[in-house]
């Protein structure tokens, strides 16, 4: 990406990262649901990416958005702007299903980190960085990548692995990311950098 004068220096990369993925439920990868955004390929690379962090041992973190009653009253300002899911649109898309230690985080505004345990969790886990994947680009994922950075973290956003309705809004997005809060990669490039993390018994083995 082409960036102004003093934007857009690289980050790189982490020792301890986390995967996150954001709302890759049924509400937005179904056609049937009115949040539907085009996912297909976003699909694929997650699958990729989930793979490459199992095989490490790196911790996996899903999102969702559902809302009770007390909680609609809380969101109200943001539900009059983005429609709330029906209750069977709320579960991760089976492609992309969860492992049973895998947590889900329910968020009830756009940034994962806002009214969740997200950054407990990356700290328990030793995180310095995260791989933030998911939809959408322009909004949650957006959101999403500023939190990381205001909470001290490296991000790295595999460009195949997010996906908009919009894809005007999703380009302005990934540049925004780019020039100020991240590095967005190709996946080929994520998936190198993954497999090059030493897993968790690896580093246990060598500390004893």
């Amino acid at each position: 990406m082409s960036h102004l004068d003093g934007f857009g220096g690289r980050q790189g990369y982490g020792r301890r990262p986390a995967l996150l993925v954001i709302d890759m439920s049924v509400g937005f990868t179904s056609p049937e649901s009115p949040l539907h955004c085009e996912l297909e390929a976003a699909v694929g690379a997650i699958s990729e990416l989930l793979a490459a962090a199992r095989t490490r041992d790196l911790p996996v973190v899903y999102t969702t958005v559902s809302y009770g009653e007390g909680e609609k009253t809380a969101a109200k300002a943001f539900i009059d702007k983005v429609p709330a899911p029906g209750s069977r649109f709320t579960e991760i898309d089976r492609r992309l299903a969860p492992q049973p230690h895998e947590p889900v985080l329910n968020k009830l505004f756009a940034s994962a980190f806002f009214g969740t345990p997200l950054q407990s969790l990356l700290a328990a886990h030793g995180c310095d960085s995260v791989v933030l994947t998911g939809a959408s680009t322009s909004g949650c994922i957006r959101a999403s990548a500023v939190d990381v950075l205001q909470h001290g973290y490296r991000l790295v956003v595999p460009r195949e692995a997010v996906g908009d309705r919009n894809p005007a809004a999703h380009e302005q997005a990934l540049y925004d990311i780019d020039a100020k809060y991240g590095d967005v990669v190709a996946l080929d490039e994520a998936l190198a950098w993954l497999g090059s993390v030493t897993a968790l018994d690896e580093v246990e083995a060598a500390a004893r």
